[in-house]
């Protein structure tokens, strides 16, 4: 996994005081483990609650086994994944896995989970056609997008407005953490013992895994990976984010303030 232009990066961490609730949102079981769940590791060592949605059950993902049979087999897989990494909250959208179609009808449910939830941090994967990995796959670019969206409907009063009459109020998500993403703004080292859950949640997948082509040992590729990233923070090993805080000025914002300062005449 190359990560073009990061090296030369200087990556900070999170502020210790950033989030204390964290929701990862994602199409498939596995699509946490491949990094996220080394930094998610970190974070419930820390105290931090984190749990996780994800839109399907990844039923159509084993070519050898028939969908109602794989559903079992990757929910109970997820379950032990999550367990791994100190994760015991996990919900299924059951939304059908492949053809995930973005629309109105899955930004409500995400955006249902959010209010239920109420988390500072949304956590999902690249929405991009092109990521750090490659090509992305269609489902997940669905599901990032769609998690984006759900945000800002979560806190709309107004949109999804029937979910009020559920008790479910309101909810402002502070920041949007992107993995994948080649513009990291900030990391997470899981040097030590958050690594090694990280490579544990993997290897919980191994039905699936084992049914993937030449697929890497989670070891050295989780390894491998995390090595990657930590060196834009001077880690030995760690996780990096593009991260949106919805309460700063958007960074243009911040420009324009800048420049309309310096161009200020200076006061006689």
């Amino acid at each position: 996994m190359s990560l073009p232009g990061i090296a030369a990066l200087s990556v900070p961490p999170f502020a210790d005081d950033a989030f204390s609730r964290v929701l990862c949102v994602v199409a498939h079981p596995d699509d946490v483990e491949y990094g996220t769940s080394s930094a998610v590791g970190a974070w419930t060592a820390r105290g931090i609650d984190v749990a996780y949605l994800l839109l399907t059950r990844g039923e159509a993902g084993m070519d050898a086994s028939p969908p109602d049979r794989t559903r079992e087999l990757r929910t109970q897989e997820q379950l032990r994944a999550a367990e791994a990494v100190g994760v015991t909250k996990v919900t299924f959208l059951d939304h059908p896995d492949g053809v995930l179609e973005y629309g109105l009808a899955l930004r409500r449910d995400v955006a249902r989970a959010i209010r239920q939830y109420r988390p500072d941090a949304v956590v999902v994967g690249s929405w991009e056609v092109e990521f750090t990995a490659g090509l992305n796959q269609a489902d997940h670019r669905v599901a990032g997008l769609t998690a984006l969206d759900a945000i800002r409907d979560a806190g709309n009063r107004w949109v999804f407005a029937e979910q009020l009459e559920e008790g479910l109020e309101p909810h402002a998500v502070r920041w949007l953490l992107v993995g994948g993403d080649a513009r990291p703004t900030h990391g997470v080292d899981v040097t030590g013992a958050p690594l090694e859950r990280g490579i544990a949640s993997l290897e919980a997948h191994g039905q699936y895994l084992a049914g993937i082509p030449g697929h890497p040992p989670p070891r050295p590729m989780i390894t491998g990976i995390t090595a990657l990233q930590g060196r834009a923070m001077g880690a030995a090993h760690a996780v990096l984010f593009r991260a949106f805080d919805f309460h700063s000025p958007p960074p243009i914002a911040l420009e324009a303030m800048a420049a309309a300062a310096s161009a200020r005449p200076a006061s006689a």
